[in-house]
């Protein structure tokens, strides 16, 4: 997770994609308000191959995205780490383990790597096509038929307002219904069949939306628009015809093994024929008879999702806006409990080594801390903690999203330790500390009033922080006190020792 701090004209970012069929990596250069792609770099590692059934992953695929991560990582080692970020989508998400591949991968890669949902990878892939076309005031429909699964998304200028995201891509569905290596009619009428039911949750209220133009992104689709057009079957794009002749064409071949095509890469034969099954379904669903095909895809969307972070706003501040809202928070007390965090973060970054991520962190988990209060006082905590981790939030990863579900999870009574300790490795610590500074502001600001708060001050080691109070202010508030002075056990589950001084303050 990258910081928020503003890009300046001629810097190098890069993207790193790492889908369930490629694996790409971008470098692009900031100048003049826009992006200029310098490098790319793709392997089709084809990750979803290696998916076992119970979550695993085969060790030789492994090793292979590692290399392939590897290679990156050396490309990525004059890039600074802020400029830095890479996505995993369908194929971590499904493993049983994740952590057990992104400790490896990471370091091969020297970078974090976020692993985001379907709506967040949905999301993403909209804003690469939404740079890469013309600007138009129709909206889109977006389809992008990855390796191990398929987004759809209706957008309207650079803003997606409807996103899905089906367990269907072209790795697994050839996997799926022609797992031999065989194609025949019948086979081939099960998967439209099949498709047809999973699109048909969405398709009424895809339908009652509208869209202008159909645009296909990634590899499924420019590799069929490539075909149809080599073929001479469509003059550009995708066409309902070319689909039908490129159907037939591969129940013709009968096999993967025979399956020659003008403009069929290589690397695609052993995966094309789930593709093509999937886009015929969207296709005859969705009523189209045209789609256009785009270069951009999700990792063109991540470079300019760094630039909206850093430049015009952070997404993930509008998620916390809209939970805030639709769960009633109460945000004059959630202001004021965010005021006195940030205040206490300020004064103890440089020693706790914590970033500007951090503080958008913490200043969001304030914002709402109490957001479970729309379901229950007694364990609000707890039910704030399951809304964040269950909810879809538009620029979180799914770190992130755990991460901020684990400091709401602690922020009140015993700290969670379990929710704490479930976060990946890198994220703990900085967890903890956030967790220690949102739980003295709540604490702080317990009393709900617009008393002003006094002169805080606090210090921090390692693992020390030191809490000064004004004597006078402690003694008139002795509810807080006491609170205070429970808290150094609570303190302790958190691996920190709270220390607290009353000042005199005449004599300070």
């Amino acid at each position: 997770m990258t910081g928020s701090h503003d890009i300046r004209d001629g810097e190098t970012l890069a993207a790193v994609d790492l889908g369930s069929n490629s694996f790409h990596l971008v470098v692009a250069r900031y100048e003049h308000g826009s992006l200029r792609l310098i490098d790319r770099l793709r392997d089709s590692v084809r990750m979803a191959l290696g998916l076992r059934p119970d979550g695993s992953l085969d060790p030789l695929r492994r090793e292979r995205a590692l290399t392939c991560l590897a290679r990156f990582g050396q490309r990525l080692r004059s890039i600074p780490h802020g400029r830095v970020r890479a996505v995993a989508t369908n194929s971590v998400r499904r493993l049983a383990n994740p952590q057990s591949f992104l400790l490896p991968a990471e370091t091969a890669l020297g970078h974090p790597i976020e692993v985001v949902s379907g709506r967040e990878e949905a999301r993403l892939i909209y804003l690469g096509v939404a740079h890469d076309l013309a600007v138009t005031t129709q909206r889109r429909l977006v389809v992008d038929i990855g390796g191990g699964s398929t987004e759809f998304i209706i957008g309207e200028g650079y803003d997606a307002l409807e996103t899905e995201s089906l367990q269907m891509g072209c790795i697994a569905s050839t996997m799926r219904f022609f797992g031999d290596g065989k194609f025949t009619p019948k086979r081939w009428r099960q998967a439209q069949t099949e498709i047809a039911m999973e699109l048909q949750q969405f398709a009424a209220d895809y339908k009652a939306r509208g869209w202008g133009d159909a645009v296909g992104s990634s590899g499924t689709a420019k590799a069929i628009g490539a075909i149809s057009q080599a073929n001479g079957w469509s003059e550009q794009g995708i066409t309902a015809a070319s689909l039908a002749r490129l159907r037939d064409a591969i129940l013709a071949a009968g096999s993967i093994e025979n399956l020659r095509l003008a403009g069929l890469a290589e690397d695609r034969t052993q995966v094309i024929a789930g593709g093509v099954a999937i886009m015929e379904a969207i296709f005859e669903t969705f009523s189209l008879q045209q789609m256009a095909t785009c270069e951009a895809a999700m990792r063109e969307g991540i470079l300019y999702d760094m630039v909206g972070r850093a430049m015009h706003g952070d997404p993930r501040a509008g998620s916390i806006a809209a939970l805030a809202s639709r769960y009633g928070v109460d945000r004059a007390q959630a202001t004021r409990v965010h005021h006195v965090a940030i205040a206490l973060f300020d004064q103890v970054e440089d020693a706790w080594q914590l970033g500007s991520l951090d503080r958008d962190l913490l200043g969001w988990a304030a914002d709402i801390h109490e957001i479970g209060l729309a379901i229950s006082h007694s364990l609000h905590h707890i039910h704030g903690a399951y809304i964040v981790a269950n909810s879809d939030l538009d620029g979180f990863s799914r770190q992130g999203q755990q991460l901020l579900a684990a400091v709401l999870r602690s922020h009140r009574r015993k700290p969670d330790r379990e929710s704490l300790d479930a976060l990946p490795e890198r994220l703990r610590r900085p967890a903890r500390k956030l967790t220690a500074l949102l739980r003295l502001a709540a604490l702080l600001e317990r009393p709900r009033t617009t008393e002003p708060m006094p002169s805080i001050r606090v210090t921090a080691e390692d693992k020390v922080l030191r809490l000064d109070l004004p004597e006078d202010w402690l003694a008139q508030h002795p509810l807080t006190r006491a609170d205070i002075e429970q808290e150094r056990d609570f303190f302790k589950i958190l691996d920190l020792k709270l220390q607290v001084r009353a000042i005199d303050q005449v004599a300070a």
